[in-house]
């Protein structure tokens, strides 16, 4: 009898068991389809969140479109609209002051001018997708044969660099950059690459075929934002290959080039 009722209590122990194991199975999947929803919530009210800035944003009344010159005081800065000219502008309440450097992009209320948001830098996809190397690995020492070359381009390029107080002192302006010439192969881009990692400088690399466009005004706006990026990158050097494609001759319409 009593072994019995032991083989009975043992059985309906297992019985428990695997209910509680088959209940544990139902809670783990419930929870996986919570976390599911949950993420799918997330998802949507990121969405909704979107449509709603957008919403706001087309109800909002139509910007101009400025560059900043420089901060006057802590509400106030001279700002660049083009083709209209220069203004000094308030700032909104929501800006950081600190916020708003020279050359940065913003946007002006149409009826106030009041500087309300700040933009960001609009760069042009060919330019973005352009060569930027961070500091290359190029050295002096891997060039043979141009050891002249390399002390004028040190002097012109490298020293003010790293020591812009000296001409600053002499009362002279900086060079604005040098003109490498000659046949291909003979070093020119890694000489530009070299002096780039001497001077802890970005190395930006464009080919001038690039900047010359069908569309009047396109070539001058992508070397702009060329020079926008660079700055974003700064220090930076810019190295214009084939540099003889942008200075082609004129046609003797005198509508070419």
């Amino acid at each position: 009898m009593e072994l019995e009722e032991g083989k009975a209590g043992s059985g309906l122990r297992q019985y428990y068991l695997s209910k509680i194991e088959e209940l544990q199975l139902i809670v783990n999947d419930k929870s996986q389809n919570l976390r599911r929803l949950q993420a799918q919530r997330n998802e949507l009210n990121a969405k909704v969140r979107l449509l709603r800035e957008e919403l706001q944003l087309l109800q909002e009344q139509g910007s101009y479109v400025g560059e900043v010159v420089r901060a006057m005081d802590k509400k106030k800065v001279l700002v660049k609209v083009h083709p209209e000219g220069k203004f000094v502008v308030d700032v909104d309440k929501n800006i950081d002051i600190n916020d708003v450097t020279p050359n940065c992009r913003v946007a002006l209320r149409n009826d106030s001018y009041t500087l309300h948001k700040i933009l960001p830098n609009k760069v042009d996809p060919l330019v973005s997708l352009m060569m930027v190397e961070k500091v290359p690995d190029s050295t002096y020492e891997m060039i043979g044969g141009l050891d002249k070359q390399i002390k004028e381009i040190k002097e012109v390029i490298e020293l003010p660099v790293k020591h812009p107080e000296l001409f600053e002192a002499l009362g002279i302006a900086q060079p604005k950059g040098v003109l490498l010439y000659g046949p291909p192969g003979t070093g020119k881009t890694l000489l530009a690459r070299a002096v780039a990692h001497h001077t802890d400088c970005t190395f930006i690399r464009v080919s001038g075929s690039e900047l010359v466009q069908k569309f009047i005004g396109e070539g001058a706006r992508m070397v702009r934002e060329l020079f926008v990026m660079a700055r974003e990158h700064a220090p930076s050097i810019i190295f214009m290959d084939e540099i003889d494609s942008i200075g082609s001759s004129r046609l003797e319409g005198g509508s070419g080039g």
